[in-house]
């Protein structure tokens, strides 16, 4: 393993500590732990185990759009949307989600957590379908109508981290920009799967949509890998999170404050880390990183300077950008640090 991919797996275990407000000693002082690689293929996933949060789980966006407690309507602007969560639970979104419907196909950028009737709020989004603005088939073109998916691209992720929190130095570079580099994510993923898989991947229904191309084509290469994986990260109530790397390589990390919240979002986040896995096919024989490779005791993200913006009134959002990662924190604006709702971690 280079020192690179050592580097950043060090840099998610201590940030994971710190942010937890654990000793140095690891799990036996209360921290967090990574499990053992369990492996399929060129995917390589490891649990985070820690202590999980008492208290109500909130619904996933894709729970409430399948109960209709929440609605996700368009603005007439590309990048933004507006969600309002009418419903008695809370809602919590994901930045990554790939939402379905309207003038077209969008990935939220926000990770937040709407509260109970929260009223219309605005959120930043993506473009996943480049080249429609109408109604597709019979689906409503004033609002969306499931979040199935998420998006399964390291590069697309990290232009949502960098647009949701800019730093000083490109905070002027336009949304236009950005949705370019989303576009041309979308399209080396429908590239790489076709190549993959021997066959399109685009949906006659509309060749640019992503969440059209994520079809049961694709469904039957997935069997594999969730038969193999997903009950794993279902045997044991402190998991909260995992990490996960393709063909040796660390790829990114979603940490989550509850055990409960976890298994609501593990089985649609595994399903894009096999995406993604299946897109890369296998490229090396890196073996997959040991677990004990997080061990060390530097931060790279830990070092970079927290830059934090209001993404909603209701939400902020820290960043921390490092060589070769980039971690983002969302949390309730005015709760105090350790209330944080979701954790990322994105090899650069």
């Amino acid at each position: 393993m280079t020192n690179r991919w050592k580097t950043i797996l060090i840099g998610i275990s201590l940030c994971l500590r710190l942010g937890s407000g654990a000793h140095a000693e690891g799990a036996e002082s209360g921290g967090y732990r990574l499990s053992d690689p369990v492996v399929h293929g060129n995917l390589a996933i490891y649990f985070v185990h820690g202590m999980s949060r008492s208290g109500p789980v909130p619904l996933t966006l894709q729970e409430a759009l399948a109960r209709k407690a929440i609605t996700v309507r368009e603005t007439g602007q590309v990048n933004e949307l507006q969600v309002e969560n009418t419903g008695d639970e809370g809602v919590f979104i994901q930045s990554g989600d790939i939402v379905k419907g309207g003038q077209q196909d969008r990935v939220l950028s926000v990770s937040l957590l709407l509260p109970p009737h929260s009223g219309a709020i605005p959120i930043a989004s993506f473009c996943v379908e480049s080249g429609r603005w109408s109604a597709r088939g019979d689906e409503d073109a004033r609002s969306f109508s499931s979040a199935n998916a998420s998006l399964p691209s390291r590069i697309a992720k990290l232009a949502l981290a960098r647009a949701a929190v800019p730093k000083p130095a490109d905070g002027a570079v336009p949304s236009g920009s950005r949705q370019q580099q989303v576009w041309k994510s979308v399209e080396q993923i429908q590239h790489k799967l076709s190549s993959n898989l021997g066959v399109a991947v685009a949906a006659p229904q509309s060749h640019t949509s992503l969440e059209l191309s994520l079809n049961d084509r694709l469904a039957r290469e997935q069997a594999d890998y969730i038969s193999a994986l997903q009950g794993k990260g279902e045997q044991g109530d402190d998991i909260i999170g995992y990490v996960f790397a393709v063909n040796g390589k660390v790829n990114s990390a979603d940490i989550y404050p509850s055990n409960g919240l976890f298994r609501k979002m593990w089985p649609k986040l595994l399903r894009a880390s096999v995406t993604e896995a299946i897109g890369e096919g296998k490229t090396s024989n890196l073996p997959a990183p040991p677990a004990r490779a997080v061990n060390g005791f530097i931060v790279e993200a830990e070092k970079s300077k927290r830059v934090e913006t209001r993404a909603t009134k209701q939400t902020t959002i820290g960043l921390r950008e490092g060589s070769t990662m980039m971690s983002l924190e969302s949390r309730p604006a005015a709760a105090a640090a350790d209330a944080w709702i979701y954790r990322s971690y994105i090899a650069k």
